[in-house]
């Protein structure tokens, strides 16, 4: 019988390349992971690692087990999706992962919520960008991601993971209101992106989706923004524009979260939306720890005063009381 731990590790080495890669994403010791897999390797009679230069690489007999591993792992995810959903109430222990607009816009509203609902389930939040989000929750760090998709910048779909939209989210311009770089077009009138030419920009790092969208849209507006901050903090972002150093991108949901920004807060020329989306592990739709937290996010939305609608499966209630599976 193989174990499912080491086979999980197995998996963890083909995404992440290297034995130290595996030990410090999973707290283990570099030798602690080659005993493991050594111990699969008994276990299968097979070679799974064989020398390459100062590291190891895996055989085709490996590859045969990481292709059979994703839906042994959805199986098992099923599995204890149905058990926990079998029980009389939403209980343990649900681990998330958000990034900043999310964690100030919604996550007060829907820890309020299931605190209220569900007074057994322990959520712990951790701020964390999408990308290592997403490794982490391949690895059991996390249950549930957060995440964001801009226009034309897809996330590229990641193996053993179900993503499920959640709403969309009106992109903003955040603009000096005064100072060398002060701008005043009409409040009800659309900012042309090509006035800001000569002023200076924080945004968001260009190898992120925020960052690189930015940049684009400033460059299909005929110039190359002047990025002289790059940060991914939004709060320094309207920090910035409202002290009249910068222009920014912000999105409407954090300003539903803060005071209203001594900047000036513009629409974007076709008034653009990032995507919002909810990403787990394959199998584990239907447990009732990410159904509740779901279906408080879907209300912290309607809540928010936003103008982001509402993409999600809507027809997908709460879980109740021993309430069955179901899934993204």
């Amino acid at each position: 019988m193989l174990d499912v731990h080491r086979l999980r590790l197995l998996c963890e080495l083909d995404r992440r390349g290297t034995l130290a890669a595996v030990a410090r994403a999973l707290s283990y010791s570099p030798s602690a992971v080659s005993q493991q897999l050594s111990l699969l390797e008994a276990e299968t009679g097979v070679t799974l690692l064989e020398p390459a230069g100062r590291g190891v690489r895996l055989t085709a007999q490996a590859r045969v087990l990481i292709a059979r591993a994703g839906a042994v792992f959805e199986e098992l995810e099923e599995a204890e999706a149905e058990l926990r959903a079998s029980l009389s109430e939403v209980r343990g222990t649900l681990r998330v992962a958000s990034f900043q607009s999310v964690l100030r816009a919604l996550v007060p509203a829907v820890l309020t919520e299931l605190a209220g609902r569900h007074p057994g389930l322990r959520v712990e939040i951790t701020h964390r960008e999408a990308a290592p989000a997403f490794a982490g929750l391949l690895a059991h760090e996390f249950d549930i991601v957060l995440g964001e998709e801009y226009p034309g910048t897809a996330r590229p779909l990641v193996a053993g993971v179900r993503t499920q939209p959640l709403a969309r989210d009106e992109l903003f311009l955040a603009v000096p209101a005064h100072g060398p770089y002060g701008r005043a077009p009409a409040a009800g009138v659309p900012a042309r992106l090509a006035d800001l030419a000569d002023v200076p920009w924080i945004l968001d790092p260009a190898d992120t989706p925020p960052g690189q969208w930015a940049r684009n849209a400033c460059r299909e507006a005929g110039f190359e923004p002047d990025v002289r901050y790059s940060g991914s903090d939004l709060l320094l972002q309207i920090h910035l524009a409202e002290t009249g150093h910068a222009a920014a991108v912000v999105p409407g949901l954090l300003l539903t979260a803060v005071p209203p920004p001594a900047a000036r807060i513009r629409a974007l020329p076709g008034r653009p939306r990032r995507t919002l989306t909810t990403g787990v592990r394959a199998g584990a739709g239907g447990d009732p720890a990410i159904r509740a937290f779901r279906a408080a996010l879907r209300q912290a939305v309607r809540s928010s005063g936003a103008d982001a609608g509402i993409v999600g499966d809507e027809s997908e209630p709460a879980p109740a009381a021993g309430g069955g599976p179901g899934d993204a």
